[in-house]
This record gives structure tokens, C-alpha cells and sequence, in this order.
């Protein structure tokens, strides 16, 4: 299992759990934070991960999170 954080385009930090490639696909878990105080949950999966490095692999998920949690309806 791999494991990202960061800070999404608007401002919320996350920490992540995904599970490595199978079928070319990574399934993610996220959960989201401002300042400091719980701020929801999304899941995700990204697609075409082949042969994917693993510092590849870290920056797909951490551009889906953002893109999940950004243009969430």
C-alpha cells in the first residue's frame, strides 16, 4: 500500500492511502482537512498505470485527489 499527502489547489490538505497497481488501475482513499478540522472524504481510481514508477505513480494520485476534490460537486 502507498501513501501521498499533500495540499490540494484550494487550500485543504489531505493524506492518502492507495493500493498499488493491478490491472493498470490505482485505487485511492482520501481524507481532507482545513485547518486542522475534518473536511470529508473521496475515493478515486486512476487509470493506465502499466509500468508506472513508482514517483509516478505518487503524482497521478496526488492530481486525481486534487482534481476529485476541487471540481467536486
Amino acid at each position: 500500500m502507498g501513501n501521498v499527502s499533500g495540499k490540494t489547489s484550494n487550500g485543504f490538505t489531505y493524506e492518502a492511502d492507495y493500493q498499488p497497481p493491478s490491472a493498470g488501475r490505482v485505487h485511492w482513499t482520501a481524507t481532507f482537512r482545513h485547518d486542522g478540522d475534518f473536511a470529508g472524504m473521496r475515493h478515486g481510481c486512476v487509470h493506465g498505470m502499466h509500468d508506472v514508477p513508482a514517483a509516478a505513480v505518487d503524482d497521478a494520485v496526488k492530481v486525481d485527489i486534487d482534481s476529485i476534490w476541487t471540481n467536486a460537486s
